[in-house]
């Protein structure tokens, strides 16, 4: 992904901050993610990486990229899935 710059929703804000976690994980996610699902529908991308500074726990990163611009709408750690 180029260099767009990176918009965190309130929400984004509030939960990585009540999460502990920290915003350069979710850039490096969304710069150089493990995997990457879109959903159409929504238009929206979540991006998964492991972080090893966390024990290796996959982050998710949800998130809408108009082209120049990065929205994050979402992040958590997915406890559905392992590294």
């Amino acid at each position: 992904m180029a260099e767009s710059e990176i918009i965190f929703t309130r929400h984004a804000e509030t939960v990585v901050a009540e999460r502990a976690i920290e915003r350069r994980w979710v850039e490096r996610t969304i710069r150089e993610p493990n995997f990457v699902e879109r959903d159409p529908t929504r238009g929206t991308v979540n991006a998964f990486r492991s972080i090893p500074e966390h024990g290796g726990r996959i982050l998710r990163v949800t998130y809408v990229n108009d082209g120049t611009r990065v929205r994050i709408i979402t992040v958590f750690f997915d406890r559905r899935r392992r590294p």
